[in-house]
């Protein structure tokens, strides 16, 4: 066993290094390839039928406590020489068990995530190539993705940048179109900002629908954390990297916030559909009748993305548990093109479990995937949150030239994060719809938590 500060670590098993190809470019697209999904193509129609035109609110308030959430991640990522991942972080300033459980939980996230992905994208497929089942195509995406992920960390973060940058330009010229008719330049009856406050007012079902509906959203826009696990094999600088984390999440939260903002200033927010992208619903109402066809393809190309990322962030995760002795340790040998090739594998094989649960078993076993990976990236970083109060505190009283990036207000930022995280989960707790998510994320955090009791009682 090494010390090291505040916590006994486990001394790192000795790996390969994985190659350092990424550019700067890469990790922002492969970050955004996390994040930008379904989740705002689709999922948006949830936030918007339910909250209003206060749904921006909503989306704004979540990337807020998701962007207090990097600061930390920023700040620990340059303070602590040798780490850059966030389950790292959590073990250096927690301790083993919590390296453990963010690892193994960001892992499981991750997995079900590629399952749903691939099964949003083989449906948009089968509507164009019926003769073949949704499970025939899925099966097909996730392989032919897998295949990519295999091949060289720089191959796949070039075939993720342009995969990515599709999404991007799609979100910023859906802005710029959605706003010209918004303000009236293209709209025959002049400006439509009157949708705001129209159809029972700005927020017709109260502000604390407001707060409740963080709950919801800010889902959609977790993942900025991504940049830290690429980072691992970029050739940019810690300082690069953290601060990029930093820019990443405030460009997410904008393109969020001002595409919720357009869709629901150009139509009225009671014609949003449930399970409808309001995308093509917008793009329809400004007189595009190939809008189903253009969202269709868009959020095709946003899944398959996401889908990408997905096997790639699930594979490095498992690879940093293996070089704790927290997994396999076979996940730490690299291919040829010196990738965690087995890890990638084993990420795959899971993700196909899952995609067969939702043939074989979709009302039980894939229901209870998806419903349980609901609250989990908020006990991650509610421990993350945790992690930087016991550091700060650390690097203040022995090292403060440490601290290059510095979390906002602290105490009292991080502070508020922790309260936020943890109102939101109160919320889930006490809604009818999400209750379940909540409860069911508590039953996997107890499983690794008891899978590493197991693990410690097996090595004393």
């Amino acid at each position: 066993m090494a010390k090291s500060g505040l916590v006994d670590r486990v001394d790192p098993v000795p790996t390969q290094e994985l190659s350092r190809s990424l550019k700067a470019r890469h990790v922002s697209m492969i970050t955004f390839g996390g994040i930008i999904g379904a989740g705002l193509f689709v999922g948006s129609s949830t936030a918007i039928s339910a909250i209003g035109p206060a749904a921006v609110l909503s989306y704004a308030l979540a990337g807020f406590l998701v962007l207090l959430v990097m600061r930390m991640i920023s700040e620990m990522a340059m303070a602590l020489p040798g780490l850059q991942t966030f389950p790292d972080f959590a073990r250096a300033g927690v301790g083993n068990w919590a390296g453990f459980l963010v690892g193994w939980l960001y892992w499981y996230f991750w997995v079900v995530v590629i399952a749903i992905e691939a099964i949003a994208g083989a449906k948009i497929i089968h509507g164009w190539l019926p003769q073949y089942e949704v499970w025939e195509i899925g099966v097909t995406l996730m392989a032919v993705l897998t295949g990519i992920n295999l091949m060289s960390a720089r191959s796949y973060g070039e075939f993720e940048f342009w995969f990515a940058s599709t999404k991007v330009v799609a979100i910023l010229v859906f802005i710029l179109v959605a706003a010209a008719y918004a303000f009236g330049l293209t709209s025959p009856t002049g400006p439509t900002f009157s949708n705001l406050t129209a159809h029972g007012g700005f927020a017709p079902a109260g502000i604390a629908a407001i707060f409740a509906g963080v709950a919801t959203t800010i889902f959609s826009l977790c993942g900025a954390e991504i940049a830290t696990l690429a980072a691992a094999e970029s050739d940019e600088g810690k300082q690069t990297i953290a601060r990029m984390t930093i820019s990443v999440s405030v460009r997410i939260l904008v393109f969020f916030v001002l595409s919720i903002l357009m869709i629901v200033s150009v139509v009225p927010w009671t014609d949003i559909e449930v399970g409808v992208s309001p995308f093509a619903h917008a793009l329809r109402v400004m007189g595009y009748p190939s809008a189903d066809l253009i969202m269709n393809a868009i959020v095709l190309v946003a899944v398959l993305s996401c889908l990408n990322s997905g096997i790639y962030i699930t594979s490095r995760a498992m690879f940093g548990l293996a070089q704790n002795g927290d997994a396999p340790q076979s996940c730490v040998v690299l291919s040829r093109s010196r990738v965690p090739a087995r890890a990638i594998l084993i990420a795959s094989l899971f993700s196909y479990g899952a995609l067969a649960a939702s043939v074989l078993a979709p009302d039980r076993v894939f229901n209870f995937l998806v419903t349980s990976s609901g609250a989990i990236m908020l006990f991650i970083y509610l421990i993350i949150a945790f992690a930087q109060l016991r550091l700060r505190a650390r690097f203040e009283a022995e090292d403060p030239s440490a601290l290059h990036i510095r979390m906002w207000l602290y105490p009292y930022g991080t502070w508020a994060a922790m309260a936020g995280m943890a109102g939101v989960l109160l919320l889930m707790g006490l809604s009818d719809v999400h209750a379940s998510e909540l409860w069911a994320s508590v039953l996997v955090a107890t499983g690794f938590l008891l899978a590493y009791a197991v693990k410690k009682r097996a090595q004393a």
